[in-house]
């Protein structure tokens, strides 16, 4: 994997993520406040969404955007080889 591919760079991405979730934004037109769940487009819940309803087209989406997804490792014995998996491995599997 790059350098584009490490942890960090994707640890970084989810705090990103968590950053622009949480933006409010005041709009004079609608004399009210906007959030990502006003505009996100949630397929799943569309009459009511939560940002957690909302979709996300991200490489973190292969950990459902979650740091302690991404710290995760395990012993694989597959009865060819063993070892440890971890998150490239993931997105190999994912992808």
């Amino acid at each position: 994997f790059s350098g584009v591919l490490s942890p960090d760079v994707l640890r970084a991405l989810l705090e990103l993520q968590e950053q622009l979730a949480g933006i409010v934004a005041w709009v004079p037109g609608e004399g009210r406040n906007v959030t990502l769940r006003d505009v996100c487009y949630a397929p799943l819940n569309p009459s009511a969404p939560e940002v957690g309803d909302c979709c996300v087209n991200s490489v973190t989406q292969y950990f459902q955007n979650n740091g302690s997804h991404l710290a995760l490792s395990a012993w694989q014995d597959d009865g060819k080889a063993q070892g440890t998996v971890d998150w490239r491995d993931h997105i190999m599997y994912c992808v």
